[in-house]
């Protein structure tokens, strides 16, 4: 059973950056592709980013592109969101997601089948 940890979550100051990983255990197959996506309180989950499990493709929303950065090191089974210029309004619990399948909808949480615990980011101004 596959199973992905976030971590790097926190508390950080407006203008801040912060690196979340995701890592995967449970396999040894980089073989996923893989989303991250966020929740603030009393919204809905939000797409945020996604990379293919070559690393070839690169996903993100319009309010993160160009802030964060998504990428993923296959030797360690992890992919990672770097995250600059951090704003109050990235404050969530941010959730790292993966899939194998081959018809693969980067924004579309319902098509992942592995979702880690999330993690949360506060950004305070």
């Amino acid at each position: 059973q596959v199973q992905l940890v976030e971590s790097g979550g926190g508390l950080v100051q407006a203008g801040g950056s912060l690196r979340l990983s995701c890592a995967a255990s449970g396999t040894t197959s980089s073989s996923y592709s893989m989303g991250w996506f966020r929740r603030a309180p009393g919204k809905e989950h939000e797409f945020v980013g996604a990379i293919s499990w070559t690393g070839s493709r690169t996903y993100y929303a319009d309010s993160v592109k160009g802030r964060f950065t998504i990428s993923r090191d296959t030797a360690k089974n992890t992919v990672y969101l770097q995250m600059n210029s951090l704003k109050p309004e990235d404050t969530a619990v941010y959730y790292c997601a993966g899939t194998r399948s081959s018809t693969w909808y980067p924004r579309d949480r319902t098509k992942y089948d592995y979702w880690g615990q999330g993690t949360q980011v506060t950004v305070s101004s």
